[in-house]
């Protein structure tokens, strides 16, 4: 089963065992709806129920079955809060959970290879796609240098024009 990270409990909120998580979704309605969901500790992950869920503009409040106290809810802090992909947010088309880009084969429109995205960097105008090969390439995640995105079979196609207005390779 596949996890998805939807959360971090950064502390608690309260005496009686709530969390603060910072939200790790674009969509903060999801939050509202979330009943089920697992502890990520030491790549396990625990399965736990969620209750009395508050959405605010730049946290969430939750209470997590098991933890009644302070105490309790500090224990969590700086673990994750994930979703398998069977309860995770439907995406609508050209979006892609962070975890499906990591590992693709990125190419260029004039069949240039430039290795594979490691890392996706949020810098609030627009993620940044980590990608090393022979030379660490930084790119914007911007729909006109996105060719092409299969997350299905690992491969990220790149305008090769665009990319040499964008792109920033480190030396």
């Amino acid at each position: 089963m596949e996890y998805l990270r939807v959360g971090l409990i950064v502390r608690p909120h309260g005496v009686h065992g709530a969390v603060k998580l910072l939200p790790l979704s674009d969509d903060p309605g999801r939050y509202a709806s979330l009943k089920e969901a697992y502890l990520e500790r030491s790549g396990c992950y625990e399965p736990v129920a969620v209750s009395d869920v508050g959405v605010r503009e730049d946290a969430v409040y939750a209470s997590i079955s098991g933890v009644t106290t302070r105490e309790d809810a500090e224990k969590l802090r700086n673990v994750y809060l994930c979703v398998d992909r069977a309860h995770a947010a439907k995406l609508p088309p050209g979006r892609y959970f962070v975890v499906d880009l990591i590992g693709c084969r990125v190419c260029g429109t004039d069949g240039a290879e430039y290795g594979v995205l490691t890392e996706v960097l949020e810098t609030g105008a627009n993620d940044v796609y980590v990608i090393k090969g022979t030379r660490t390439l930084l790119i914007p995640a911007l729909k006109k240098l996105l060719a092409d995105v299969d997350v299905a079979n690992k491969r990220i196609v790149l305008h090769a024009d665009v990319l040499q207005e964008v792109g920033l390779f480190e030396d």
